[in-house]
C-alpha cells in the first residue's frame, strides 16, 4: 500500500467519500424548502453555514499548524467521521433551520480536516514533475464527492433524509479507508515542525505565494456560487430533463475531466499558462450565460459541461503552485490558510447571487462572478512572468 500511485488513489477515494456530505443539504434543497416552508433567502444558510464552518476550522488548523503537526491520515479519518456524524444527525433528527444550520456549520468545521489535509498528503507522494496531475486527480475527487449527492438524489426516489443518510455513510467509509490504508509520503520533510502560527500570514509577504493566492481567490469567487446555484439557474430557465442529473454531469463528470486536463496541462505547459487558460474560459462562460438562459436543453447542457470543466480545472494548479513556493516545513499550513480565505469569499458570492437574481432575474445573476476569473487570470499571468 506504500507505492506512491496506490497512496494517491487511496487519498482521492477518501476525498470522494468524505466530501460527499458537503453539498448533501444543497442537493435536497427543494425538498427541504417544501417540507420546512422556508424562503429561498433563509435556505441559503444551509450552504453558507458549511462554508463558514470550513473557514473557522481551516483558520483554527492553520493557527495551530495541525496539518503539519498531527499525523495526517489520523486527522483526516477523525474529521471525516465527525462530519458524517453531523450529517447523519441532520438526516435523523432535524426538522427545521434552527437545528440544521448549527449542524451544517459543524460539518464544514470538520471538513477543514479532510480536504486541505488530503492536499498535503497528495503532495507528499508526488514529486514536482508529476504534482500538477496528482493535484488534478485530488481536486477531481473533491469535485466528484461534492456532486455525489446530486447523483444519489437523481438516480432514485429517496426522500431527502435518505439522500443525506447515504452521504453520511459514504463519509464513514472514507474515514475507515483513511485510518486503515493511507500513510504520509516522504516529501515535505519529516517530523513535526516548531509551531509557527504566523506563517499563515507571513507567506503573503512573499510575491510568489501572494500571486498564487490571489489567483486562487479569484477562482473561488466563482466556483462555489456556480456549484450552489446552477440547479436554480436551470430550473428558472426551464431546462428540460432531470435537473439533478444535468447538475451532476456539469459539476461531477465534466468537473473531474477538467481537473485531470488542468493537472496534465500544468505539468506539460506550466502552472501559469494552465491556470490562465482555465480562468479565461470560465470567465467567458460567465459572460455568455444569459445567452443560454431558457435555450434548448442541448445548448444549456453544452454550456454546463464546458463551464463545469473550466471552473475547476485550475483549482489543483493553485494548490500545486503554492506547495512549490511555500516553506516546505509549513506546506500544510499554507494550503489550509489559502483555503480558509478562499472559502470565506465563497460565503459572499453564495449570498449575493440569489439577491441579484431577485433584482434582475436568474438570466443575469452569474454576471456577478465575472470579476473573479478576471482578477485570477491577471494574477497568474504575473506569477508566470516573475523572475526565477
Amino acid at each position: 500500500m506504500l507505492r506512491p500511485g496506490v497512496q494517491r488513489a487511496l487519498i482521492a477515494l477518501v476525498q470522494v467519500l468524505g466530501l460527499s456530505v458537503w453539498f448533501s443539504a444543497s442537493a435536497v434543497m427543494p425538498a427541504l424548502r417544501e417540507a420546512w416552508h422556508v424562503s429561498a433567502t433563509a435556505s441559503v444558510w444551509l450552504t453558507a453555514s458549511v462554508q463558514l464552518g470550513f473557514v473557522a476550522g481551516a483558520v483554527t488548523s492553520a493557527v495551530l499548524n495541525l496539518a503539519d503537526r498531527v499525523r495526517a491520515p489520523l486527522l483526516m479519518a477523525v474529521c471525516a467521521v465527525l462530519a458524517a456524524a453531523c450529517t447523519g444527525s441532520f438526516a435523523l433528527f432535524v426538522d427545521g433551520l434552527a437545528g440544521a444550520v448549527p449542524l451544517r456549520f459543524l460539518t464544514g468545521l470538520f471538513l477543514a480536516g479532510v480536504y486541505p489535509v488530503g492536499m498535503k498528503l497528495t503532495g507528499s507522494w508526488a514529486p514536482p514533475a508529476r504534482r500538477g496531475l496528482a493535484f488534478g486527480v485530488m481536486i477531481g475527487a473533491l469535485t466528484l464527492g461534492s456532486a455525489l449527492p446530486h447523483l444519489i438524489g437523481g438516480l432514485g426516489s429517496l426522500p431527502w433524509r435518505g439522500v443525506m443518510s447515504a452521504a453520511a455513510g459514504c463519509a464513514v467509509v472514507g474515514a475507515l479507508v483513511a485510518a486503515a490504508a493511507v500513510r504520509e509520503g516522504p516529501l515535505f520533510g519529516a517530523g513535526a515542525p516548531r509551531p509557527d502560527p504566523r506563517y499563515a500570514v507571513a507567506m503573503f509577504r512573499q510575491r510568489a505565494p501572494r500571486l498564487v493566492n490571489l489567483g486562487y481567490f479569484g477562482h473561488m469567487w466563482e466556483l462555489y456560487a456556480l456549484w450552489t446555484w446552477l440547479p436554480s439557474f436551470l430550473l428558472a430557465g426551464r431546462t428540460g430533463g432531470n435537473v439533478s442529473l444535468v447538475a451532476f454531469l456539469a459539476i461531477g463528470i465534466a468537473g473531474v475531466a477538467g481537473c485531470l486536463a488542468g493537472g496534465w496541462a500544468a505539468d506539460r505547459y506550466g502552472r501559469s499558462r494552465a491556470a490562465v487558460t482555465a480562468l479565461v474560459v470560465s470567465g467567458a462562460c460567465c459572460l455568455a450565460s444569459p445567452l443560454f438562459f431558457g435555450a434548448p436543453t442541448g445548448f444549456v447542457v453544452g454550456l454546463g459541461v464546458v463551464w463545469g470543466a473550466a471552473v475547476i480545472a485550475d483549482s489543483g494548479v493553485f494548490s500545486t503552485s503554492l506547495s512549490e513556493v511555500a516553506d516546505p516545513r509549513y506546506v500544510g499550513t499554507a494550503l489550509t490558510a489559502q483555503t480558509a480565505i478562499g472559502f470565506a469569499l465563497t460565503v459572499v458570492t453564495i449570498q449575493l447571487v440569489p439577491v441579484l437574481a431577485g433584482a434582475v432575474g436568474w438570466r443575469w445573476a452569474f454576471w456577478l462572478l465575472v470579476p473573479g476569473p478576471l482578477v485570477g487570470a491577471l494574477a497568474m499571468r504575473a506569477f508566470g512572468r516573475r523572475p526565477g
